[in-house]
């Protein structure tokens, strides 16, 4: 635990500065109620968009992706999966991450080339290219419960601001995110990386959230509703988090709990085990065998190449099989 400065109070061990590279941090700061997770991503996420090779702005666009799934995702039990999804009529017209717990990451892109390289050439490329349409969050925990899907409209906005607008709507939690994505430059070579940090207000006295209340849809037209006083603690914690420099949640020499030290050593900051995560595929042959079995024999046909064979190319680690028809005749 990292507590209070020694002006404060004695810590009850000094701050780690051994930055852990594909792990999330979790914490809390009791004094303001607030709990959080802190995820910094290296060999993972450059593996991920290296693999596809996407252009710079693609890239960093499935990297907050990445780096908000794995945010909201980490906090499923063993067997859960959550899913990050996009659907839109932006040049990235979809985006997929998914996150099996405790810690297996995979996630692809699917974009417009040519609408990119005209927005490119006309110096006018634009920081969302998610375009209209919607964000989903899928939660499966497991076979016994019931899975659950949350909507976000997206209307020009990016990652950020729409995850804090699920969590107003669907959640009623306080939430405040902030994520990054930038390309190290070493003797070693170019590399991506990721980073993100999320704060959630939890009191212990639920009142004290004090929602906004959804508008009720008769009242007259241009009927604005008054927003509740908000809790202080929760300002406070929100106005720390926001001084938050993009750097310093991809900085390879920023540990997270030097980071989360800079930013709540006057409050304390207690933190928990790391959890690992990294980019793991759950395609296998046996699987895609699977699906094709699940096609019928014309559909196979027409998916047989000129060498008389069918390839299959996983959308997620581009893992390219080949299967034999006759495989299936049975």
């Amino acid at each position: 635990m990292i507590d209070r400065p020694q002006s404060a109070g004695p810590a009850s061990r000094p701050v780690s500065d051994f930055g852990l590279d594909d792990s999330v941090l979790p914490f809390a700061v009791e004094q303001l109620d607030v709990r959080g997770r802190v995820v910094r991503l290296g060999a993972s996420v450059d593996q991920i968009l290296g693999r596809h090779a996407y252009p710079a702005p693609v890239a960093r666009l499935l990297g907050e992706a990445l780096a908000l799934t794995i945010l909201l995702g980490s906090s499923l039990k063993i067997d859960g999966r959550f899913q990050l999804q996009t659907r839109s009529d932006g040049v990235v017209d979809m985006l997929v991450v998914d996150f099996d717990a405790p810690g297996r990451l995979r996630a692809f892109a699917r974009f417009d080339a040519a609408g990119l390289a005209d927005e490119a050439k006309g110096q006018d490329l634009r920081q969302d290219l998610l375009g209209r349409g919607h964000l989903a969050f899928t939660v499966d925990q497991g076979h016994e419960a019931a899975r659950y899907q949350g909507i976000v409209a997206l209307t020009g906005q990016g990652l950020e601001e729409a995850a804090h607008q699920y969590f107003r709507q669907s959640e009623q939690i306080p939430t405040y995110v902030r994520l990054a994505v930038a390309q190290s430059v070493t003797a070693q070579g170019v590399s991506w990386r990721a980073g993100g940090l999320m704060v959630q207000f939890l009191p212990s006295v639920s009142e004290r959230r004090r929602p906004i209340d959804l508008h009720p849809g008769d009242a007259p037209e241009g009927t604005s509703l008054e927003a509740p006083a908000e809790d202080d603690a929760w300002t406070e914690a929100k106005a720390l988090v926001a001084t938050i420099e993009d750097h310093e949640l991809v900085d390879p020499t920023l540990s997270s709990e030097r980071l989360l030290y800079r930013l709540f050593h006057e409050p304390g900051v207690k933190v928990f085990d790391p959890q690992m995560v990294r980019d793991a595929c759950r395609c296998s042959d046996d699987g895609v065998k699977a699906m094709l079995r699940g096609f019928s024999a014309e559909d196979r046909d027409e998916m047989v190449g000129d060498d008389g064979l069918i390839g299959v190319t996983c959308e997620f680690c581009s893992t390219f099989r080949v299967f034999d028809p006759k495989d299936f005749d049975a």
